[in-house]
């Protein structure tokens, strides 16, 4: 054979092998293998959207359902002010030597508003002086929120020992000044109760938190 001949085939099986080492194994081409991205600390990517680009997650149901969202609470209806009640003293109702009253706050007004805690209580003279020391407040007994409708009442009890048992020093007074909680300015209404205790040791008055109702 010539070499005329033999080098066309030489050079021909130089570019089948050169073209088989120009891929690898796996199909890649050849060069530096491929990073994965464990191996370089690239985060991979994820349901929620590629690296780089939104990675909101999942968006919440467009779908309409049966349940609502909460509603906030209702707010609590404001104080009741002096300007909104008017006062009274309910009959006395006596029994095991005390005396007891229920003092009544009622809801005048147009609007609804609520009442906390102890009524401010004075005895007083014509000159609207205070004649006996201020009663003790039943702080054993549970305050509450009441809420007073148009015309609705909140009562607290007023009581004490009979003046006659305990044998101390009276005055009658001509009405008691009743401020409601958190108020300053009172109202007046006449005392009809006879005779209270006014040194302060004895026999002194007594009134509990206001609560529903009129105490009848």
């Amino acid at each position: 054979m010539t070499l005329r001949r033999i080098l066309p085939a030489v050079l021909a099986c130089c570019a089948v092998l050169t073209a088989c080492t120009s891929h690898s194994a796996d199909g890649t081409s050849g060069g530096a293998p491929p990073t994965s991205a464990a191996a370089t600390g690239t985060p991979s990517t994820t349901a929620s959207g590629p690296a780089g680009g939104d990675t909101a997650g999942p968006s919440e149901p467009t779908g309409t359902g049966t349940g609502t969202a909460a509603s906030p609470a209702a707010p609590a209806p404001k104080r009741c002010r002096t300007s909104d009640l008017k006062a009274s003293l309910g009959p006395d109702h006596p029994g095991a030597g005390q005396e007891n009253f229920a003092l009544v706050l009622t809801n005048r007004s147009p609007r609804t508003c609520s009442l906390y805690g102890f009524p401010g209580v004075a005895f007083v003279d014509g000159a609207g002086d205070a004649v006996t020391p201020d009663p003790e407040r039943a702080t054993d007994q549970p305050q509450q929120r009441v809420t007073l409708a148009p015309g609705a009442d909140a009562w607290s009890a007023l009581s004490y020992t009979d003046p006659a048992i305990t044998g101390v020093t009276t005055v009658t007074p001509q009405a008691l000044l009743v401020t409601p909680p958190d108020e300053t300015t009172s109202l007046s209404v006449p005392w009809t109760g006879g005779k209270v205790s006014n040194t302060g040791k004895a026999s002194v008055p007594r009134v509990s938190p206001l609560r529903p109702g009129s105490g009848a």
